[in-house]
């Protein structure tokens, strides 16, 4: 081998460098330089990967199953992580809107959850009217005055129309954000989606129970027990929404893309990462790509074929993930991403907090000359708000569509086989 294709071989190779713990004075330090293999490997990929779309001013988006709220972590590091103005918008499951409004039930201000034994006498628990996620556990109690809460809420005048899921999500941020303000609580995740716009988005609505509590509202309309209840979800317009979010992402924000970060899988996630397919498969849009960094955390694993575990090359093939950069931007890791996120976020906000005292000190200006990866960190905190320009988003891509037409009139044209009969 020769002298060049030698150089040429060590240039490809990464080289492990690692550095004594206690030689660490930071969580990103930590992060960079004492994961070196294996497991600790891909969560460092995972965090390199996150610096590295916050430093150029990415937007992220994120997709989160699973019992976030009932959990308390999204008081422990969600809210943090959208408090920074990094976080475009969110896709989520009813559930976790659902619960998110325990803690500021009037009855149980003082704290609806408690801590179980994961391997519970869960006969037991049922006598007692305790209900079980994993170790999190509370009153049946609990269930029955949410319910009560959403149904005098969703029989207000204000809900009595047709509205996207994101509409109905920001008009129950307003009421739990007042409801958690007279009870004395601490913010919950959809009050900080309604004071910071940033649209929720729920794949499944009907798997949940505040749809359930809809549901109750209508039949009882159906039985004649209530003479109006006029609340409607617009699908349609929900998932065009989506659309004009990543549009805008794509050819308008001066990133000119967008990142994800997905934890867990289901729908949250196959939500989150339809829009480009839909934009560029369905609706025809020239120029249209994935997301240019993808992290995802699961516990699924790869080889069950579905859509939660599977990796970003595979979206890569379906469009969703931008096939030019996915080698150095995407990471999967298999893992449970209550374990992971406290750490990745406190090590994120501590960067920010860093960036922050350099910036007093020399000057931003200064500072970003220096450190390019500042000027992400240190966009204003006050996000991108994009629920409150929804209507001029979606207006632009209607017309898109509409100067797409002749494409999209083709689309519809099939030659059909006449059913049977």
């Amino acid at each position: 081998m020769s002298a060049e294709t030698d150089h040429e071989c060590a240039q490809r190779r990464r080289y492990v460098r690692v550095r004594r713990v206690d030689e660490c004075e930071t969580l990103d330090e930590l992060f960079t330089y004492c994961l070196p293999a294996f497991g600790g490997a891909y969560l460092r990929r995972i965090y390199g990967i996150l610096d590295r779309a916050i430093g150029t001013g990415c937007p992220l988006t994120l997709a989160i199953s699973g019992p976030v709220t009932v959990s308390g972590q999204h008081q422990a590091w969600l809210l943090p992580l959208i408090e920074t103005g990094w976080v475009a918008y969110l896709s989520t499951t009813d559930a976790v809107c659902y619960h998110d409004g325990h803690r500021s039930l009037d009855a149980y201000r003082s704290g609806p959850i408690h801590e179980v034994p994961i391997f519970s006498d869960d006969a037991a628990l049922r006598e007692e009217g305790t209900i079980r996620v994993t170790d999190m556990a509370f009153d049946e109690g609990v269930l029955l005055d949410q319910d009560r809460y959403l149904s005098a809420l969703l029989a207000r005048p204000e809900f009595q129309r047709k509205m996207t899921g994101t509409e109905l999500r920001h008009l129950l941020g307003r009421y739990y954000a007042a409801q958690e303000e007279r009870n004395g609580v601490a913010p919950g995740l959809l009050s900080t989606c309604y004071r910071m716009a940033v649209p929720v988005f729920v794949g499944a609505p009907g798997d949940g129970s505040v749809f359930l509590n809809s549901m109750k509202l209508w039949a009882m309309r159906q039985a004649g027990l209530i003479e109006n209840y006029a609340f409607d979800l617009d699908l349609h317009a929900e998932v065009f929404e989506a659309c004009a979010y990543h549009r805008w992402g794509l050819f308008e924000h001066p990133a000119h893309a967008l990142a994800t970060v997905i934890l867990g899988g289901g729908v949250p996630k196959n939500f989150n990462l339809q829009p480009e397919p839909a934009l560029g498969q369905v609706l025809g849009l020239p120029n249209v790509r994935g997301y240019q960094f993808d992290v995802q955390i699961v516990t699924a694993p790869v080889t069950d074929g579905s859509l939660s575990s599977c990796p970003p090359a595979e979206a890569v093939t379906w469009g969703k993930v931008d096939k030019d950069t996915y080698l150095q931007t995407t990471e999967s890791m298999q893992a449970d991403y209550s374990m992971a996120m406290p750490f990745l976020v406190k090590a994120l906000l501590d960067n920010r907090a860093r960036y922050q005292r350099a910036a007093e000190t020399e000057g931003a200006e200064a500072l970003c000359a220096r450190e390019p990866k500042a000027r992400g960190y240190l966009r204003p905190r006050a996000g991108y708000r994009l629920f409150e320009d929804r209507a001029a988003l979606v207006a632009r891509l209607t017309g898109d569509v509409r100067h797409n037409r002749e494409w999209l009139l083709r689309s519809i044209d099939y030659p059909l086989a006449p059913p049977a009969g």
